[in-house]
């Protein structure tokens, strides 16, 4: 048991829950400004132009939702605990109370999902960003943080019995 504190999560978590939204809004408001500013034809309408900038602003959004609100800041491997870490709040989670690990490869950003046996104060899945390194077929292989996490808690497991 090493008591050497260790960081799984991505520091990159903080470009794509609090920098990537806003520079894509930023985005689109700056097209819809040019769109808005640049002389059309005469007698043309400006909405079937501006119409794409919702859809794109409405797919932002869902993408976010769905990949990117939900994930924890940082993430850190205590000994036989993690420390998840959202916003200024973190708890300390035994790792004998995780009941699944799954790790997602083929999505950008890569996800591990850590899913507890009872619920904690960030819900009972904890989602993060991997620190692991990504190589160029990084996305056939199994990630290493999400097989050590696994193989930790089997053998916790494995001992407390």
């Amino acid at each position: 048991m090493d008591r050497v504190m260790r960081r799984l999560s991505s520091s990159s978590t903080v470009f794509y829950k609090r920098v990537f939204p806003l520079l894509w809004v930023a985005l689109i408001v700056l097209f819809g400004a040019m769109m808005w500013l640049l002389p059309t034809r005469a007698g043309q309408p400006i909405w079937p132009q501006l119409l794409p900038l919702p859809c794109m602003f409405g797919v932002g959004f869902l993408v976010y939702r769905k990949l990117i609100a939900d994930l924890l800041d940082e993430v850190w491997l205590d000994g036989d605990n993690l420390l998840p870490k959202n916003r200024r709040e973190q708890r300390r989670v035994a790792l004998l109370d995780v009941m699944n690990i799954n790790a997602s490869t083929m999505t950008n950003p890569r996800r591990i999902t850590v899913m507890l046996r009872t619920s904690s104060h960030f819900g009972r899945d904890l989602s993060f960003i991997p620190a692991s390194p990504r190589g160029l077929f990084s996305a056939f292989k199994p990630d290493p943080i999400a097989t050590e996490l696994i193989e930790r808690v089997d053998s916790l497991r494995s001992a407390s019995r």
